[in-house]
């Protein structure tokens, strides 16, 4: 072989004396070879440099230091944020990052983790679609590695990382019940989400902490989407006894949130009172500026690689779930006049 030239399959199969096709079924492990085989290809390719694939290499090395992240709707600020950390702290361990969007949709998220279990990851970060767990118990069957990122199960055989939900909800609502409101509503996430399950018990939690009773009809689920949002609050604005204030569960309702009030000449912070979820850029940049309860997006990231690597160090030990509290970022838009 000339040795301005890259090696090729071929190169491999005529230096251990066997055929392509034998070399391809060791790299790609789609048939069962004979251990000493087996061994004369993989001796092969350590000898000429190899590196025609990915998956060849990780046979020589024993791993492709490549990381998978299944993550749904990436268009989604929030999770550009949690990627960014994701692949900044992979790097910096020595990994790459294989990134996917699942679109929350339970065939794709079965296309996209079986693709990266073929390209042999050494583990997974992955964001659970809602409801089906068969992807889960997939991964748990085949052994590989993963941590479950912002979408939390009380009972999980994974490492998983996200925020608290719970008590930072129940706090906005609180500080709404504070300056007064007795009609406070919930512009929910998407149903079947944890997150949103635990956003909505938060708020039932701090109506209780105020002394308000749970009212059903004062949330309005918005389906963390931007215009299903504004029809939520539209939903709770053109009750009988219409609300005073609410808490938005994520920043992409909020807009519509905010759209809608717009639309309806109310004057947030004074009209009606406005607490939100996630803390986007935007945020202080609004009038009045929004007081919200501002995720760790980025440390989340950074615990999630971490949790992998951890795992692929020590691969029997216990499960871990890590929960990152977030801030409350006070500003004007719960009627406040203290932001500067």
């Amino acid at each position: 072989m000339p040795p301005s030239r890259r090696p090729t399959q071929r190169d491999i199969a005529e230096l251990a004396g066997v055929s392509i096709t034998t070399v391809s079924h060791v790299v790609n492990g789609t048939r069962p070879v004979a251990p000493e085989t087996r061994a004369a290809v993989l001796d092969a390719i350590a000898r000429t440099g190899y590196t025609g694939d990915v998956i060849a290499r990780s046979l020589v090395t024993g791993g492709t230091r490549s990381i998978g992240v299944a993550i749904s709707l990436l268009a989604n600020p929030y999770f550009a944020t949690l990627i960014q950390a994701i692949e900044r702290e992979a790097a910096a361990a020595g990994y790459t990052v294989l990134l996917s969007d699942t679109h929350d949709t339970v065939e794709t998220e079965q296309d996209i983790v079986r693709a990266l279990r073929a390209r042999r990851v050494e583990g997974l970060l992955l964001t659970p679609v809602p409801g089906d767990k068969s992807v889960l118990s997939e991964l748990r069957s085949v052994g590989i590695p993963t941590v479950l990122v912002d979408r939390l199960s009380p009972r999980s055989d994974h490492d998983q990382v996200g925020a608290e939900n719970i008590q930072a909800t129940s706090a906005l609502t609180e500080h709404l019940a504070a300056h007064g409101h007795r009609r406070i509503g919930l512009v929910s996430g998407a149903e079947g989400l944890a997150t949103s399950e635990e956003r909505t018990l938060g708020y039932r939690l701090g109506l209780g902490r105020a002394g308000l009773p749970w009212n059903a009809e004062l949330v309005a689920c918005g389906h963390s989407e931007r215009q299903r949002g504004a029809d939520a609050l539209a939903r709770l604005l053109d009750l009988e006894d219409p609300v005073t204030a609410v808490v938005v569960a994520n920043d992409a309702m909020m807009v519509g949130v905010l759209h809608e009030a717009r639309r309806r000449n109310l004057r947030i912070g004074t009209d009606l009172a406005v607490v939100g979820y996630d803390d986007p850029e935007w945020a202080e940049l609004v009038e009045p500026p929004l007081t919200t309860m501002a995720q760790p997006v980025a440390e989340i990231g950074r615990a999630a690689v971490r949790l992998l690597l951890n795992r692929l160090r020590d691969p029997d030990r216990p499960p871990e779930t890590v929960r990152l509290p977030p801030t409350l970022c006070h500003r004007e838009s719960c009627g406040c006049k203290l932001w500067k």
